[in-house]
């Protein structure tokens, strides 16, 4: 069976959805294949991110910030927006059925020390972990 394409958006594409596709990839197997891109793309990943998915054994080392444009002519099932931002700005994109609305935190915008920043971070990660399970229960 061919994987559901998902595309997951969010404003920069350094924090929410580059974590969504992380867990994506560790939650779905083979049956979703997943991307992540921006509506005005931070050109950087998080690395309060890439800690936190790294707890997860996901290395978000090497991702990128994409923009949504790379992904206006690929086939795509569904669509997640994951901030409002995202929703109010996101394009249209021809081929995906399916548009979903998950609106999530910035973790970006947390306040605190350190240690207060992270436990943010982990706790929109595991957030989006959730409402992924839940994706796949009805997808899978």
């Amino acid at each position: 069976m061919k994987p559901v394409r998902v595309l997951i958006v969010c404003t920069g594409n350094s924090c929410r959805s580059q974590m969504a596709e992380g867990l994506f990839s560790i939650l779905a197997g083979d049956t979703v294949r997943a991307f992540s891109a921006g509506v005005q793309p931070q050109g950087y990943v998080h690395p309060l991110a890439i800690r936190v998915m790294n707890e997860l054994g996901v290395d978000l080392s090497d991702a990128r910030s994409k923009s949504t444009d790379e992904f206006m002519d690929e086939p795509l099932d569904v669509v997640i927006t994951v901030c409002n931002d995202a929703a109010e700005s996101c394009p249209t994109f021809p081929g995906a059925p399916t548009v979903l609305h998950w609106p999530t935190d910035d973790p970006f915008g947390a306040s605190g020390d350190d240690a207060a920043r992270l436990a943010e971070y982990r706790r929109v990660r595991d957030e989006l972990r959730q409402r992924i399970e839940d994706f796949l229960e009805r997808y899978q």
